[in-house]
């Protein structure tokens, strides 16, 4: 990977997620995959960072959006967050 390219996504994504709360955890409801044109609902992370903006963060199975993606962690017990 260009070096140029992981610096500005990383300082992208310190700058509107590094401090950020999670207020609210739950899967995309029936409508919004429909909405979506997606087949599957993955967890969706509601959000506020230190002005109290809210906004909501959720994986897809890659970057152009084709479907909703599970996570994967580091959690003993819980290394996977599948999608429904």
């Amino acid at each position: 990977m260009n070096t140029n390219t992981e610096t500005r996504w990383t300082d992208l994504a310190k700058k509107h997620l590094l401090g950020c709360k999670i207020i609210k955890v739950q899967y995309m409801t029936e409508k919004e995959v429909d909405d979506m044109m997606w087949y599957k609902s993955p967890l969706c992370l509601l959000m506020e960072n230190k002005k109290g903006e809210k906004f909501w963060l959720y994986p897809s199975m890659d970057d152009e959006g084709n479907d909703g993606g599970a996570l994967f962690t580091t959690i003993k017990g819980y290394g996977t967050i599948p999608t429904l």
